[in-house]
């Protein structure tokens, strides 16, 4: 009878590791076999007259349930007294799961709509999109997807989808659903937001115009929003402004606004999606500033584009982090819609003060040189294997425990764009990386140039979140997951659990280096 019961316990083991493992291999099997970019474009010698082209198409998703958060915890726990309203009536709970904090945060309502917006710049030799979505992160397969869907007539050579990395929309990393176990991508949603992002891209190849641009930047002026919760203290405060004029009918075609911080103003405890702070910098620039209904600042018009850089740190405007109104004398340190209403209006003000007082005005420059690399990056972190393998993060193993993502770099006049998979840290952006006491690896600092003293021209974007979520890209010497802790700290610092592993900055560094020692002179 023992022997039945052995025998009939191991069968059971072995059904449910082969259930596991074929499982694994359904969600971690190479969706794009073979998919490996090189791209090597360089521009015209002569100046060009750019076109360029911009859209916004929403991917707000429909709530169509709401629920009372009894104990005020913004987890939706049924088990613990809490209901739901059937607002489409079909009998059951259908939860919007938030990305960014914590798991059951389930949608509430609906604050602003989240876009994919695009501009499209072609120099009459190339043609290039980018797409920002207001999403937490966009995986690689989803952006070769995206491509694959464009349709050849638009002329795209190349595509950049990227993420505001807002903690507020919809999950799409799967990370943040009803349990630690389970997915939080809806697959409808998932395909209606790369549906929308092609849309985006023909609405803007369709608007595609004869462009002048101006450039500004204001390196300090935001630094007051910000803080650096990692040693060491390094940030990328700088905004970078580009505005794109109908060259014939002088009015605004769009406007690129790149800031490096996590769009988590709102934090963990709201429940209504939202873009966070990025809805009001762009309705600002398009809109115009407004006091109590008083518009006191005049907009540019067209159609606004945030771009989110250095992130890693983290860059962050966290509860107690005082944002003043620019307009009463009130600083808001409670998480509000107040709150991120007074950041982008700041942020807003200072980008059009830049482009005010700019004199970089340009209709001819210099054509667009592209560099795009496929890598590979090893999965190191044993909860992102466990996640891939039950397909609670979906993504392609191109080998054994190693993903598919890419790095890019292109210029055209005087902006260049360095585009980087994850949330990079800005010490490997613009210097000061250390190698402090508790580092687990003994190695001393590189000294190699950082990525902004590669890159060429006056004004250096950084496209975080581009093409990729590889999640926090921490320099090597300042990776700590072991005691004797970094500064001699009593916890291990955060960012290490939500990374790749101790190999993926380097690996991003070396391959954007590589791209930006080619660019030409």
């Amino acid at each position: 009878m023992l022997k039945k019961i052995l025998i009939f316990l191991a069968s059971v083991i072995v059904a449910v590791f082969f259930v596991f493992f074929i499982n694994a291999w359904r969600y971690t099997h190479d969706r794009h076999p073979g998919y490996d970019l090189n791209i090597s474009i360089d521009a015209r010698n002569q100046p060009v007259k750019l076109q360029m082209g911009f859209a916004a198409e929403p991917i707000t998703p429909e709530v169509p349930d709401c629920w009372e958060d009894v104990n005020k915890n913004a987890r939706y726990e049924p088990d613990k007294g809490e209901t739901f309203t059937d607002g489409n009536g079909n009998g059951k709970f259908d939860a919007r799961w938030i990305a960014g904090f914590g798991n059951k945060r389930a949608a509430n309502g609906v604050h602003d709509d989240q876009w994919a917006r695009t501009v499209v710049v072609d120099d009459g030799n190339t043609r290039l999109a980018v797409v920002i979505l207001d999403l937490i992160g966009f995986m690689n397969d989803e952006v070769i997807d995206v491509r694959a869907a464009l349709p050849a007539d638009c002329g795209i050579d190349y595509a950049i989808i990227a993420s505001t990395h807002t903690h507020e929309a919809v999950d799409m990393l799967g990370l943040w659903g009803d349990s630690y176990f389970s997915s939080g991508i809806d697959p409808e949603y998932a395909a209606y937001v790369k549906a929308q992002a092609v849309h985006s891209v023909i609405a803007a190849c369709s608007h595609l115009r004869p462009a002048k641009i101006r450039m500004a930047k204001d390196l300090s002026g935001a630094l007051s929003m910000l803080e650096d919760t990692r040693k060491p203290h390094v940030f990328d405060p700088g905004l970078r402004i580009m505005q794109a004029f109908d060259a014939e009918a002088d009015t605004t075609l769009g406007t690129l606004i790149a800031w490096a911080n996590h769009p988590e103003t709102l934090w963990s405890k709201n429940l209504m999606l939202s873009s966070d702070f990025p809805h009001y910098v762009r309705e600002c620039f398009e809109k115009g500033v407004f006091q109590e209904g008083k518009k006191v600042r005049e907009g540019l018009g067209g159609i606004a584009v945030y771009l989110n850089g250095a992130i890693g740190g983290l860059m962050t405007t966290r509860p107690g982090i005082p944002v003043a109104d620019p307009f009463v004398d009130t600083s808001y340190t409670t998480p509000s819609f107040d709150k991120i209403r007074a950041q982008g209006q700041q942020l807003a003000l200072l980008g059009m003060q830049a482009l005010a007082a700019s004199d970089v005005e340009l209709v001819e420059m210099h054509g667009i040189d592209l560099r795009v690399k496929t890598i590979e990056i090893p999965l190191a972190n044993p909860l992102f294997r466990l996640g891939a393998a039950l397909g609670v993060i979906r993504r392609s193993m191109t080998s054994w425990m190693k993903v598919r993502s890419e790095v890019a770099v292109f210029r055209f006049g005087p902006a260049m764009f360095t585009c980087v998979p994850g949330e990079i840290y800005p010490e490997i952006i613009n210097g000061g990386i250390e190698a402090p006491v508790g580092q687990d690896y003994q190695i001393p600092v590189s000294g190699n140039p950082s990525v902004r003293e590669l890159m060429q021209g006056e004004f250096k974007f950084i496209i975080g979140l581009a093409n990729d979520e590889v999640g926090y890209i921490i320099p090597k010497s300042e990776w700590d997951t072991e005691p004797p802790y970094l500064y001699n700290a009593k916890n291990s610092p955060y960012g290490e659990s939500n990374s790749m592993g101790p190999e993926t900055a380097e690996i991003v560094y070396l391959e954007l280096a590589k791209l930006l020692q080619t660019m030409p002179e």
